[in-house]
Formats: C-alpha cells, sequence, structure tokens
C-alpha cells in the first residue's frame, strides 16, 4: 500500500489506516482476543502500518489487544493511542490535567506492550485545562522519548492554534465523510495552513455508506448507534437516497460503495489518511482494497454534483455528545 505523512510532521503511515475500536467497544458486543489479533494482523499483512486505539475504548481493553496483535512487528508499525477522560471511561468527565496526561501514557505503554507511542492524542479538549498545558505535558513526554508526536481530537480552530504554538500537532482526528463534511470550512484550511495532517474516523458514516444499514437494521442494544439521531429509523430511511446515489458511482467505477467513500476521501488531500474499522475479514479486504481505487477530476465533479441533489437529515450527536466536539 501507497503511504502517506500526516502534514509536516515526518510521520509516515499507510495511506489507510485500521481504527481498531469497534473490537472492543461502540458497536456492539467486542470480539474475542484471538479474532481481533487475527484481525489486526491481517490488516497488517495487506499494508496497513497504522493502528488506531484509546485508553477509553473498552476501558483498556483495546490498548491490551493491540499491543498483543502488533507486538511481533512493533518497529513496522505505528500506534496511535488517547487520552483525556477521568479514569479512561468516556461516560465520565473530560480530563485532561498534566497529572493524568501522564498517568494515562505510561499504564498505555505497558498494555501496548512497547517503549513510546507513536502518536498521543487528546481525545477531546477539556475546557478546564488550558491546551497551552496539554501540550506541554505532551511535550515533556516527546522530550523524555516517550511519545514521538502530539495530535489533537474533535478539536476546534482555535484550540488546535493554541496547541500548536506550544507542541507541534501532527495530526487532527475527527469525523469526515461523504456524509459528514462539517470539516471542510471549520478546520481543513487551518490545517493546510499549519501542516497538520487529518485522520478521518468514520470515513464509512459508522458503517451507513456500505449499504448493509437500512431503516429496518436493527442494532445491538449495546451499539451506540442507538442513540445517534442521524441513525434514527426515519432518519435512515431519509439518508438511503445518499446510500443510492453512492452505489450508482460505485457501479460505474467497478468498485463498492465502501471503496468510493474511502477514495473519494484520500483524494481530498494527500495529508489525509483515513481509519476506516471493522471486525469482519471481507470488509478489512474491500477497505484495504479502496486504496487501489483511483477518482480523477472528472470523478470527483460528478459526485459532487450527484450530493448537491441529496439532504442528509439528522444530527451527527446527540446533545450531550455535541457539546464535547468542535472546541
Amino acid at each position: 500500500m501507497d503511504k502517506r505523512t500526516l502534514g509536516k510532521s515526518g510521520l509516515e503511515v499507510s495511506a489507510i489506516g485500521l481504527g481498531c475500536m469497534g473490537l472492543s467497544f461502540g458497536y456492539g458486543p467486542a470480539t474475542s482476543t484471538s479474532e481481533g489479533v487475527a484481525l489486526i494482523r491481517a490488516a497488517f499483512e495487506r499494508g496497513v502500518t497504522f493502528f488506531d486505539t484509546a485508553e477509553a475504548y473498552g476501558p483498556f481493553v483495546n490498548e491490551t489487544l493491540l499491543g498483543e496483535a502488533l507486538a511481533p512487528m512493533r518497529d513496522q508499525v505505528v500506534i496511535a493511542t488517547k487520552f483525556g477522560f477521568q479514569d479512561g471511561d468516556a461516560k465520565k468527565p473530560l480530563d485532561s490535567r498534566p497529572e493524568r496526561i501522564r498517568a494515562v501514557a505510561e499504564a498505555a505503554l505497558k498494555r501496548l506492550k512497547t517503549d513510546r507511542i507513536d502518536l498521543f492524542y487528546q481525545h477531546r479538549v477539556d475546557p478546564n485545562v488550558p491546551v497551552e498545558d496539554v501540550a506541554g505535558t505532551v511535550a515533556d513526554l516527546i522530550k523524555e522519548g516517550k511519545v514521538k508526536h502530539f495530535g489533537m481530537s474533535e478539536a476546534g480552530e482555535q484550540s488546535i492554534r493554541r496547541a500548536h504554538a506550544v507542541q507541534p500537532v501532527a495530526a487532527l482526528q475527527s469525523e469526515y465523510s461523504l456524509w459528514w463534511r462539517e470539516p471542510e470550512t471549520s478546520v481543513l484550511p487551518v490545517l493546510e495552513e499549519l501542516g497538520i495532517g487529518f485522520v478521518p474516523f468514520s470515513p464509512l458514516g459508522k458503517g451507513f455508506l456500505t449499504g448493509a444499514i437500512d431503516e429496518n437494521t436493527q442494532f445491538d442494544q449495546s451499539d451506540f448507534r442507538n442513540v445517534v439521531p442521524r441513525f434514527s429509523e426515519e432518519n435512515r430511511k431519509a439518508n438511503a437516497a445518499l446510500v443510492d446515489v453512492l452505489g450508482a458511482i460505485a457501479a460505474g467505477k467497478g468498485a463498492t460503495r465502501a471503496q468510493i467513500a474511502i477514495a473519494w476521501l484520500l483524494a481530498q488531500k494527500p495529508w489525509i489518511v483515513p481509519i476506516p474499522g471493522t471486525t469482519k475479514r471481507h470488509r478489512l479486504e474491500e477497505n484495504v482494497g479502496a486504496a487501489a481505487v483511483t477518482l480523477d477530476a472528472a470523478d470527483l465533479a460528478a459526485i459532487e454534483a450527484a450530493l448537491r441533489q441529496v439532504d442528509i437529515v439528522g444530527d451527527r450527536y446527540p446533545a450531550h455528545l455535541q457539546s464535547r466536539v468542535g472546541r
């Protein structure tokens, strides 16, 4: 697989990474350790060298899974993890106090079976801790060799600028896809200006853009999508038009909907690296195959024209989660 560099950081990764959250957290029952290890190693065999986790995924178990899976090829991969929640629990308040960041780093190093974290993200901006203090703490960890690069997730322009002035931000991770394009106006211009890479999560719209989800789909009771307004039954029905359009475009290119959605992201900027996640081997193969799909200017114009005919409905997050993003 081709490699990409995240902004001006010098951090080189595979053009498509693997988001590992869903193996342990968020989308129904966790996979078994053996299944998770097998899928992560299969991704590596297909050229993926960029793996994304967080202490909050589980909590903790996803980092442990990744550490076991990648131990044999540790020096050939880039591992990203995150800090930012009290006790590592995403249901609890934000916590990016310097002492907490340090504690997370030490614990993550043990779970990941490594001596350094390649990319350490602030999971969400904590309004109670100056972002300069956060960036400074990570800068100290970088000086100590425990962290290689600093990242932010779902941060707004001012927080990015303030943090970057203290410790260069290598990458911003936020949601971005054909059905959530807000970053194009809110952060992509500042990332380009500052030389920061962009790592879109949920590049397949939490599975919706694959065409495998419709208004009749029943999610497991532990599935995060049950509380996402965009995934209400009526909104899934209304948003089906986008899936139909994507299907027509994919058929014309001899590709799948998922591959077009990922290829579209890759075509936006050379410093964009999407991290689709999956628990299924055939979906992994499909997603990785997107790296071989080329969209030229005419294809992109056709996609843009088709999308203008589709009105996407439903909020991306429920209100209590929306308040944590874009700070």
